[in-house]
């Protein structure tokens, strides 16, 4: 059974940097797409930024953008999420998931809640202004 663990929110102020980790075990982690979401207090969960399986193809959300990077430690079986230029609407638990396994000649990148099996305790990142 997939289980991911999350690490790495926190406090950070406007401008600054986090870096989550997310730690999958159970899984040949290297083949299967994983996301980043977060939900904001009286908002829904919104999918923010996937990378694809072995080709790792990234997509995100336009408002990250150029802030937010995904990337992945096959040999760690752990995903990353370097947020940087955090903003006050950042603030939100973040959740990563890990998503379809991806054997063949194409990959994309699940933007979807319901594309992902398994998903992360979540972890809080608080942005003050």
């Amino acid at each position: 059974q997939v289980q991911l663990f999350e690490s790495g929110g926190g406090l950070v102020q406007a401008g600054g940097s986090l870096r989550l980790s997310c730690a999958a075990s159970g899984a040949t982690f290297s083949s299967y797409a994983m996301g980043w979401f977060r939900q904001a207090p009286g908002k829904d969960r919104e999918f923010v930024v996937g990378i694809s399986g072995p080709r790792g193809w990234t997509w995100s959300i336009d408002s990250v953008k150029g802030r937010f990077t995904i990337s992945r430690d096959n040999a760690k079986n752990t995903v990353y999420l370097q947020m940087n230029g955090l903003k006050p609407e950042d603030t939100a638990v973040y959740y990563c998931a890990i998503g379809q396994r991806m054997d063949g000649p194409i990959e994309i990148v699940p933007t979807a809640s319901y594309e992902y099996m398994t998903w992360g305790q979540g972890t809080q990142v608080t942005v003050s202004s």
